[in-house]
């Protein structure tokens, strides 16, 4: 067996266990009805895994990123969609390493006991995409808050949290010495914003993905609420960030052992001229390839965790393991979906669900030519495309 399989094969046995009680008819019926999987995500709050990073003190696991990586990934291996909840993994990275001791003793113990969710944030605009920089929405100091104005896009699970991550301008861009300067984030109280000066509006999409625009005018968010420095919000994202795609990273690697032992097993089973098609090459060598690239994305997953939870610079590893375990994952979904042929299209054998779902990780979060952009310049030394 795989070393890192072994090792934390107690936290796999226990989040197989809860997945259990919630089958594919489970699934399926969530994605017909374009339903939150409230059920789902009470039973992973209660049962700690979604607190599994937060310190102990702050009544949570004090857990690492590789073992948070493993609890998602086993969500996705066993059928479910852990973009429900991966949230509440990484947003939670801003507070902890930027909060105020105030804030965390206000904040982190109550998330962990499931009384609040932080499953969301707001930093993709319309206008900007992924060039940070130059997002427009603004937060101005007025005495005790800040009063922010502008627009959002792509935020997910807005309805089913308490509080967000908000990044937004404090200083202007002409004004700062380098563009990644004068944001600042903020905590957002979704309860007490949602009316008086933050709209929601739904966005429908091919995944029952839950995301929305935000639209803000003048809402007043409490001064104490500013996370960290003034102006250094960029800086403070860009290290959760780097959470946030390892962690897809292994979502993308349980979506990508879940289409191959699919595969596999219809393979075996399905008999046509009077023998299984995973007798011919044609049919299994691709599975076959599928898992070889599955693996090789799994090595990279695990040295940006190792990097990660040894504080050391894990930007690269991050990336790169974000887009192997993307390019892995939906290679393993064509050729799953080729090998049932037909039935692979049919929501009963929820190959078609899982097969959207693990789209979406060529695009978000960070596409795939931007991570290009990334090693080109920073590992390869080439000119900065944009």
């Amino acid at each position: 067996m795989n070393p890192a399989l072994q090792k934390y094969e107690d936290i796999r046995e226990g989040v197989r266990g809860l997945c259990g009680n919630f089958d594919a008819a489970y699934w399926r019926g969530i994605d017909e009805r374009k339903a939150f999987p409230e059920e789902f995500v009470n039973a992973m709050t209660e049962a700690g895994w979604l607190a599994a990073m937060i310190p102990e003190e702050y009544g949570g696991s004090g857990l690492g990123l590789a073992e948070a990586s493993v609890i998602l990934e086993e969500v996705n291996r066993a059928g479910g969609n852990s973009g429900t909840v991966h949230g509440q993994m990484y947003n939670m990275f801003t507070l902890l390493r930027n909060g105020s001791e105030e804030q965390k003793q206000k904040y982190l113990p109550k998330i962990a006991a499931g009384e609040l969710r932080l499953q969301s944030m707001g930093v993709t605009e319309p206008t900007t995409g992924t060039d940070t920089t130059k997002i427009k929405t603004t937060a101005v100091r007025q005495g005790d808050k800040y009063v922010v104005n502008g627009q959002k896009v792509w935020i997910s699970r807005v309805q089913h949290s308490d509080l967000m991550i908000l990044l937004a301008r404090t200083t202007p861009l002409e004004e700062v010495r380098r563009k990644s300067e004068g944001m600042s984030i903020f905590i957002v109280d979704l309860h007490h914003a949602v009316g008086n000066g933050l709209t929601v509006q739904p966005i429908a999409n091919m995944v029952n993905h839950e995301t929305n625009e935000l639209f803000f005018d003048n809402l007043e968010i409490p001064a104490e609420n500013l996370i960290g420095e003034e102006g250094k919000g960029f800086r403070y994202i860009l290290d959760g960030l780097n959470a946030e795609r390892t962690l897809i990273a292994a979502e993308c690697i349980g979506d990508g052992r879940w289409f191959i032992d699919k595969a596999r097993q219809y393979a075996s089973d399905r008999e046509v001229f009077g023998r299984p098609i995973g007798q011919n090459q044609g049919v299994q060598f691709p599975i076959a390839k599928a898992h070889i690239n599955v693996e090789a994305a799994d090595l990279m997953r695990w040295r940006a965790c190792e990097e990660y939870d040894n504080g050391l610079p894990a930007g690269a590893s991050a990336n790169m393991a974000k887009y192997l375990a993307a390019e892995a994952s939906w290679e393993a979904a064509n050729v799953c979906l080729q090998t049932h042929g037909g039935f692979g299209f049919a929501n009963e054998y929820d190959v078609e669900r899982k097969f959207r779902e693990t789209r979406l990780y060529q695009v978000a979060p960070i596409s795939t030519n931007m991570i290009f952009s990334y090693v080109a310049e920073h590992l390869l030394g080439l000119p900065r495309s944009f």
